[in-house]
């Protein structure tokens, strides 16, 4: 039998994009609906993504390679947020990192950059990319990514939308 605990329902969802390059695509905003949160892991390129995205939920953005202009002075390169008992750390260029996730107790490094999705476990830490949800880089899909939050963990799913 299972416990409760595991049957619970998630205390939020955060939907996580990055790479959208001035496009939020329809299928990106209908896969967003319901979320409490939103992270964009840089490379908005417009001002325009962070209203729209501002219409769904409240939203924590970093500053990618291409953000540019007045409106880009406003992001951090990197954001650390606390969800519940966990903590985050939110930056566009895996390779830029400085610190040690593991040594500060983050639960989940979220980045951007590369176009392609991708979720891998090291040392107690996910590193998640949720991929680009903008236009298309070579053959990478299309995916965002959703963090069901729990008291005592957190559920990536990575979401490939239909384009």
């Amino acid at each position: 039998m299972k416990s409760s605990q595991n049957n619970s329902a998630p205390t939020q969802r955060i939907g996580v994009l990055s790479d959208t390059h001035g496009l939020l695509r329809p299928e990106a905003i209908n896969a967003l609906k319901g979320v409490d949160q939103i992270i964009h892991a840089g490379d908005l390129d417009t001002p325009d993504i962070l209203k729209a995205l501002a219409k769904i939920a409240p939203v924590t953005a970093v500053k990618g390679n291409m953000d540019r202009g007045g409106w880009a002075r406003k992001l951090q390169k990197t954001e650390v947020m606390e969800v519940g008992n966990h903590l985050l750390y939110v930056l566009h260029e895996i390779h830029a990192m400085d610190l040690d996730p593991e040594a500060a107790e983050f639960r989940i490094v979220i980045f951007g950059h590369s176009h392609m999705h991708s979720m891998a476990r090291r040392n107690g830490v996910l590193y998640l990319n949720p991929g680009g949800a903008g236009y298309r880089r070579f053959n990478y899909p299309i995916s965002l990514a959703i963090l069901s939050v729990y008291e005592d963990r957190i559920e990536p799913r990575i979401i490939e939308l239909d384009v």
